[in-house]
Order: structure tokens, then sequence, then C-alpha cells
């Protein structure tokens, strides 16, 4: 296998990840929070509970940028921190009651846009989809080998 072909058809995969991501997602977000907010609601609601150098080192975000925007989340009441018990200088965050009901919404949404995008999939290719899917998240996205 042509190692710089496939390195560049991956690229051109999450490439186009990136392009879905966004018309999906278009118009989803609600008006009381930014987009980068928004970025980090989905990241704490599908990876949760986080830390706040988890979310920083996962949105490119410096600390103190990171720590600032989850200020104003709080204060809007849509995620919390919390301690464990075995560690209570170690904190964690989640999304509250409302940050749980927001992030819902927009993932019906989302789902319903994703849906429509994959009406006229065969029963097969959705199968062969949801293989490939797998693999992927296995092999490539989360194989616990960082760069």
């Amino acid at each position: 296998m042509d190692n710089k072909a496939f390195f560049h058809k991956f690229v051109a995969f999450t490439t186009a990840v990136h392009q879905m991501t966004h018309e999906i997602t278009k118009g989803v977000k609600s008006d009381v929070i930014t987009p980068v907010q928004y970025s980090i609601l989905e990241y704490i609601a599908v990876s949760q509970p986080v830390t706040l150098s988890q979310i920083s080192d996962c949105q490119h975000m410096s600390m103190p940028n990171t720590s600032r925007e989850l200020k104003k989340l709080s204060e809007k009441n849509l995620c919390e921190k919390f301690a464990v018990a075995e560690d209570r200088r170690k904190q964690f965050i989640r999304l509250s009651k409302d940050g749980e009901a927001m992030m819902n919404e927009a993932f019906k949404h989302i789902e319903t846009r994703f849906l429509q995008r994959i009406k006229d999939v065969s029963e097969e290719e959705l199968e062969e989809i949801d293989r490939a899917l797998d693999v992927l998240n296995t092999k490539v996205f989360h194989s616990g080998k960082s760069l």
C-alpha cells in the first residue's frame, strides 16, 4: 500500500468529516452561548466527566481561556464542577441539568439532519458504514496511542 496516498485519503476524509459536522450543526446552538462555548458543551456532553486540561487540549485553547469560558457556562447554569471522593483536589466538569437539556435538544436536531442525509442508504450499506466506524474508532481515533 502506498502510505503517502493512504495518508492523503485520510486527510481528505477528516476534512469531509469537519465539513459535514459544520453542515449538520449549523444553526443548532442556542443564542445564549457562543460557538466556542457550544463546542465545549458538545465535548463535555460526549466525554463527561472531563477535566479542565482535557477540555483545553481538545479545544486547542489555553488553560486560562478554557477556565474563563467554563466560568461563563457555569454562570449560565450549563455545566458544573465537582470533586471526586478519592482526590478532593481533582476537579471534574459535567453538564448541569440545563446543559443536558440544551445538548439533548441540539443532538435531536443534528440527528434529524443526519438521518435525512442517509435516508437513501441501503441496509447493507448502513451495516458497512457501522463496521467502518467501529474500525476507525478502534484503530485510528481511540487507539490509545498519542502523538
